[in-house]
């Protein structure tokens, strides 16, 4: 069983990241959802956005990826935790997604490693010449 990737941002950043991921594996978006919240949205609310939105991903483990630690996306990530195989990364960027979906099917905590490889490796000073 793959695992499942839930990127929960301030919006439009989550729907924006899945997009990316249907321009570069297109064949692999069953496995990748993405919640955008709101503005002055309550938290409630927007947990209760996430959970029906990791629902059609059954039990599968997940891999939870957020935008900024301590903001309320990363909030409601954290209350999928509860109850659920699943880890948390903040600072997600499209390097370490691209890497999650890549290695979507290995164990969760490899996956979780490679996540957070993928996003660290990805920001590099490039020079001119």
């Amino acid at each position: 069983m793959n695992n499942g990737i839930v990127i929960i941002a301030h919006a439009p950043l989550a729907s924006a990241l899945r997009q990316c991921v249907a321009h570069v594996f297109p064949d692999r978006l069953g496995g990748v959802v993405a919640v955008d919240v709101l503005p002055d949205a309550p938290v409630a609310q927007s947990v209760a956005q996430a959970r029906q939105a990791v629902g059609p991903l059954g039990q599968a483990p997940l891999l939870l990826l957020t935008d900024v630690l301590g903001a309320t996306p990363c909030n409601v990530a954290r209350q999928l935790l509860e109850g659920r195989r699943a880890r948390l990364l903040a600072g997600v960027n499209l390097s370490m997604l691209l890497r999650a979906v890549t290695y979507q099917h290995e164990p969760l905590d490899e996956l979780l490693a490679r996540a957070l490889q993928g996003g660290t490796q990805g920001v590099l000073q490039v020079t001119t010449v």
